[in-house]
């Protein structure tokens, strides 16, 4: 196992992520899943330079991005969305990419409960083909109920994984199946070698440490499957607004380099543009206490 990190939580320069990452003790990234952001030449050069690998990329979901769509043009395009996120970590050397199916934060069905389930795996298996073609595996990744209606437990992702190739897999996130779980060890265990890729974040979604969670007991449990990938860093601090807030200075008042997408995003996962500072002291508190119990 390695630690590793989105970086779409906070709007900045990947070469300040990358520095500060490296400071830390993480090995690698998942690449904010916007290829139109990246151009592949010159981030795989910051990558070489600052000694980070891409792992992977995550599918942000945002807007009309949904592979279980009713509106099949809807469905094409999401699908060309996922693609070129593929070809965008084929090209950078990565390994991975989690799959969210449906845009993040409807709670409401457009069909049956059979239209649906057609629909995605129909989709799902076309992006699978071409994640074979160019190298990358897949993980589809469970969201808590109140992101997403469709996916929100292990078992519901390894039944789309299953539908699609055996060698499609699960990506977890300690913060969502800490909502949904009957059982956080059990659904590990139960996803097994079909794990791909591992999010942390605390119970709260402050950096893994400053919750209630058990870390040594979820890393030994991801020891005793085989696990062997990454321990991806997602935290998405909440922000507090009124008096009782511990972090007053979290919020960066004055953002730049943020699209309006990409804000609301963000937003509407309870949080904002986190200062520096604060977004600094989570990447460093997430090390601080993973990094001993992987190595």
């Amino acid at each position: 196992m390695h630690l590793s990190t989105h970086n779409w939580m906070r709007a900045e320069p990947l070469e300040v992520t990358l520095k500060r990452i490296k400071k830390f003790g993480y090995e690698s990234i998942e690449i904010s899943g916007e290829p139109e952001q990246y151009k592949t030449k010159e981030t795989r050069a910051l990558l070489k330079e600052h000694g980070i690998r891409c792992w992977g990329s995550v599918t942000l979901m945002l807007g009309e991005r949904n592979l279980a769509a009713k509106n099949q043009g809807q469905r094409e395009r999401s699908v060309q969305y996922v693609k070129d996120v593929l070809t965008m970590v084929s090209e950078l050397d990565g390994e991975i990419i989690t799959l969210v199916p449906a845009t993040v934060g409807k709670v409401v069905p457009d069909g049956t409960e059979a239209e649906e389930w057609g629909w995605v795996v129909d989709a799902t298996r076309e992006c699978f083909t071409h994640a074979k073609k160019v190298g990358v595996r897949i993980a589809v990744e469970p969201l808590n109920r109140f992101e997403t209606y469709l996916f929100n437990r292990g078992a519901q992702a390894l039944a789309l994984a299953d539908a699609v190739s055996p060698e499609c897999g699960v990506c977890l996130d300690a913060y969502h199946i800490h909502m949904e779980e009957f059982n956080v060890y059990d659904a590990i265990r139960q996803v097994g070698k079909r794990l791909f890729d591992f999010h942390v974040a605390d119970n709260n979604r402050f950096a893994a440490g400053l919750g209630q969670i058990d870390w040594p007991k979820i890393v030994r449990t991801l020891k005793d499957i085989g696990y062997d990938g990454a321990l991806t860093n997602e935290f998405v601090a909440p922000v507090d607004r009124t008096p009782a807030a511990p972090y007053p200075e979290m919020v960066e008042r004055n953002p730049v380099d943020i699209s309006p997408e990409q804000l609301k995003f963000i937003q509407d996962h309870g949080s904002s543009v986190l200062t520096e500072k604060f977004y600094t002291d989570q990447m460093r508190i997430t090390a601080e206490t993973l990094l001993p119990l992987i190595k």
